[in-house]
Order: C-alpha cells, then sequence, then structure tokens
C-alpha cells in the first residue's frame, strides 16, 4: 500500500455542516461534526437511518461538498483540489465500498472492478491480475465473466467490495459494507 505514514491524519473534519435544501426548508444532515481520523485506525460509525452517517462518510472522500467547515484528505485540504485531481486522489488513494453498489450493469464482474483501476492509472496485465486477486480476496473470482444482473445482491456487494480492495488503497470507506450478505459469506 502507498500509505502515508502511521500515526499521520487520514481525514480531518472542521466544523463541518452539511444542510439539504427542498421547498424552502432547509434540513440539517450534520451539525458542526469535529472527527481526525489517524492513518492505520479502524472507524465504526453507529447511529439510527437518516442520523447523517452516509452524508459524513460521502464528506470526507470528497464526493459531497459540506455546506459548512473544512475537510482534509491526507493533509490536503479538498477545497484546493481542482475537480479533476479530486477525482484522481479518490481513484488512487480511496476504496469506496458504496451502500448501493454502483455498479455498471452493462460491464462483466470483471470489468466493474477494472475501472476502477484504470481510473487510478494501472494499465493491462496489472489490472487483470490485480482484479482477479482481489474477486478471489471476496470469493466470487469464479463470477468474472458474469454481469451484475444475473447475481444475488449479496454477491454484487462483494464486487463492490473487491472493486474498493483492488485499489490497494490508503483510506478504505465502506457505507454498510455487509447489509446485503448473508450469514454464511
Amino acid at each position: 500500500m502507498n500509505h502515508t505514514g502511521t500515526g499521520t491524519t487520514a481525514v480531518a473534519l472542521s466544523g463541518v455542516s452539511k444542510n439539504y435544501f427542498s421547498h424552502g426548508n432547509t434540513y440539517p444532515a450534520l451539525t458542526d461534526i469535529e472527527l481526525s481520523i489517524a492513518h492505520g485506525t479502524m472507524v465504526l460509525l453507529l447511529g439510527p437511518s437518516g442520523s447523517g452517517k452516509t452524508t459524513l462518510l460521502t464528506i470526507a472522500a470528497g464526493f459531497v461538498e459540506p455546506t459548512a467547515g473544512r475537510v482534509e484528505l491526507f493533509g490536503r485540504m479538498l477545497d484546493g483540489y481542482a475537480p479533476r485531481d479530486l477525482q484522481k486522489l479518490r481513484a488512487e488513494k480511496i476504496g469506496f465500498v458504496f451502500q448501493t453498489f454502483l455498479l455498471i450493469e452493462a460491464l462483466t464482474v470483471a470489468e466493474n472492478v477494472d475501472l476502477q483501476l484504470r481510473f487510478a492509472g494501472m494499465r493491462n496485465a496489472a489490472v487483470r491480475d490485480r482484479t482477479m486477486d482481489a474477486l478471489a480476496r471476496v470469493g466470487i473470482a469464479h463470477l468474472a465473466n458474469k454481469r451484475p444482473l444475473e447475481l444475488s445482491h449479496g454477491e454484487q456487494q462483494r464486487i463492490a467490495i473487491a472493486r474498493a480492495l483492488a485499489v490497494d488503497a490508503d483510506l478504505l470507506i465502506a457505507d454498510e459494507p455487509t447489509a446485503s450478505l448473508g450469514t454464511e459469506q
């Protein structure tokens, strides 16, 4: 992994708030969040549905901008990145397991994982090897040529996990990564 040193800050949120607006109303999702996560640590967010967990994770990864406050990834403020550079940062340094999988139905299982690696700048043989390794790690290498809609929700969840693991990222963010997995998996 291309980690920064253990103990360094991977993610820092300072005064982060996020409001959603609809029909003239303001709906606060997060209010004045202070959070610092050192590289090499594991953090678990618990809370009821609608409490802002997904909002917090998507802000921390730079997918969503906060209404107020500052977000820092790997020692650099997110507002200092051009959109293209932020996309490159996420592709190379962040593995994100989305709650809704976000798989491309027209692509095979392997191609869904390959795509993430190509965004991260990998090419050809290295992509195939890393893809198959990630699929094997989650127990679905034998499904590499299937399409997501041919698979169960649990298998689709595993594709999403493999995609996040394949990059060997400095930061792994998982939004309810086991919600669709059965107990035998």
